[in-house]
């Protein structure tokens, strides 16, 4: 096996380690979110790469084809892609009212403001 014919492991390697950095590395809000997102894709890039089978065919039954490609995965994917859409609209929409409730989306101001708000309640 060439490093050509792995290119899809490659590119999610890559793309989860991108999305992993972004969220560890920023502190802003959104782009945690964003790095989320891009880790997610990594995910679903690796199940589809792993269940494709090569000279597979839709699960059809017919005579001349002998070799099927298992649609699960597929239909899995799909579904955790909606879900994923659904949870990072609700990850900006809680990022939105955080921002109209503290005034920014930087997690270490928020900290900040959180902890100014305990100490003056005391």
């Amino acid at each position: 096996m060439s490093f050509l014919e792995q290119y899809n492991y490659w590119i999610v390697i890559l793309l989860m380690m991108s999305g992993f950095y972004i969220v560890i590395a920023h502190g802003n809000l959104v782009k945690k979110l964003m790095g989320l997102t891009i880790f997610q894709t990594s995910v679903f890039i690796l199940y589809i790469s792993i269940s494709k089978v090569i000279g597979g065919t839709a699960p059809i039954l017919d005579d001349q084809y002998t070799i099927y490609s298992n649609p699960l995965p597929h239909v899995l994917i799909l579904t955790a892609i909606v879900v994923g859409v659904a949870t990072t609209a609700l990850g900006l929409a809680l990022a939105v009212r955080i921002k109209e409730a503290y005034g920014t989306v930087e997690e270490d101001v928020i900290q900040e403001k959180d902890l100014q708000q305990e100490g003056s309640a005391e």
